[in-house]
């Protein structure tokens, strides 16, 4: 992260000014106070979140840092908990970028909301998940870890931008059905990025897809080379010029300072299964300092689930089976760290799998 420096000069000319100030006194002369410039906004904090494709060294990071300057976006920082791997090129290499990390394992144990409170982001860009596409892990898996991800970042800021690629496509040597899992996986985003993104927080997929040779774009099947680099920051710069140009709240209330905004987690469990159905339950806790007066969940069954009875919540369903889910007169007031929890009754393909869903949820604050 940059530092900046502070000039020497103003306390050199300081004593030239009071031995000035004192001269003229006897002459009925003053010197009229030199109105102060307000401090400058704090820089853009941007965090590039990700695996090897990323960090190692993700020379990407380092062409679209340097578009973004000629393009006159000179006042942001790209942060992270990593230092610069090289490239070739000054830049701000300070990146979140894991080599060999699975998402569903940053996710499982809980690794991202260090690495925010340590950097706090304003934007995140996150192209994730390339290493659990090649373990063959489930997409509804990958994009629960999502959840979970986006839901850290906003409890780490609530007005949290979020850029989410579709990834880079992979056909490596070892791993003839990566190609096609990568197809299946990206389809998934959209859909899930509607459902997950919010007013306040949105996110915009970015696809990095198409486009994107394996054969001249990366050196090995999966990891881009120069011509690669240079594909996916023109792709991220669009993108997250737009987010700029737009404004970028900085120094929220946090969601755990008191008088700050309300904020939530929801967390799904299956209660029981039988065959074309089962019957699941989502708690919604306020995990902020502030009340919350009432909340409003997003549930997204996997597998071509639809939710056909709720209890404890009113609830409505789009076309594509996405269920909002929101609180009833007798539980939606939650203290800080109260939860509430609501029922439900899924009807399920016999080849759905699992029972399994992305949940999501926001709270109001009370009227002043």
């Amino acid at each position: 992260m940059r530092r900046t420096r502070r000039s020497s000069s103003r306390l050199r000319i300081m004593p030239v000014l009071g031995f000035l100030a004192a001269l003229l006194l006897p002459l009925g002369l003053t010197f009229a106070p030199h109105a102060t410039a307000a401090p400058a906004a704090d820089p853009v904090r941007v965090m590039p979140l990700g695996d090897s494709i990323t960090g190692s060294p993700g020379c990407w990071r380092a062409t679209l840092w340097n578009r973004l300057l000629n393009s006159g976006y000179t006042d942001i920082d790209f942060v992270g908990t990593l230092p610069p791997q090289g490239c070739g090129q000054a830049h701000d290499g300070d990146n979140e970028g894991h080599g060999g990390e699975l998402v569903t394992n940053v996710a499982d144990q809980n690794l991202l909301p260090g690495r925010l409170a340590a950097t706090r982001p304003d934007i995140v860009v996150m192209h994730f998940g390339t290493n659990d596409v090649w373990s063959s892990i489930a997409p509804d898996r990958i994009l629960a870890a999502y959840t979970k991800l986006v839901t850290q970042m906003r409890a780490s800021n609530p007005d949290m931008r979020i850029l989410v690629a579709q990834l880079i496509p992979m056909n490596p040597g070892s791993c003839a059905a990566c190609a096609q899992r990568v197809v299946d996986f990206n389809a998934r985003i959209p859909d899930w990025a509607r459902a997950t993104g919010t007013e306040r927080s949105p996110i915009t997929v970015v696809d990095q897809w198409t486009g994107f040779s394996t054969a001249t774009d990366t050196y090995d099947g999966a990891h881009p080379n120069a011509s690669g680099d240079d594909k996916i920051a023109a792709r991220w710069f669009p993108a997250l010029a737009a987010v700029l140009d737009a404004g970028v709240p900085q120094d929220p209330g946090g969601p755990g300072d008191p008088g700050g905004p309300a904020a939530c987690t929801a967390r799904f469990r299956a209660v029981s299964t039988w065959q074309g159905g089962y019957q699941g339950e989502v708690t919604v806790t306020n995990t902020s300092a502030s009340a919350a007066s009432g909340w409003t969940a997003t549930v997204v069954p996997a597998g071509g689930a639809r939710l056909t009875q709720v209890w404890n919540g009113t609830h409505t369903t789009a076309a594509d089976g996405t269920a909002t889910v929101t609180n009833v007169a007798w539980n939606g007031a939650l203290a800080p760290g109260a939860s509430a929890t609501f029922g439900f009754v899924a009807t399920a393909p016999a080849t759905a799998g699992a029972p399994a869903a992305t949940v999501t949820c926001t709270a109001k604050t009370p009227a002043a």
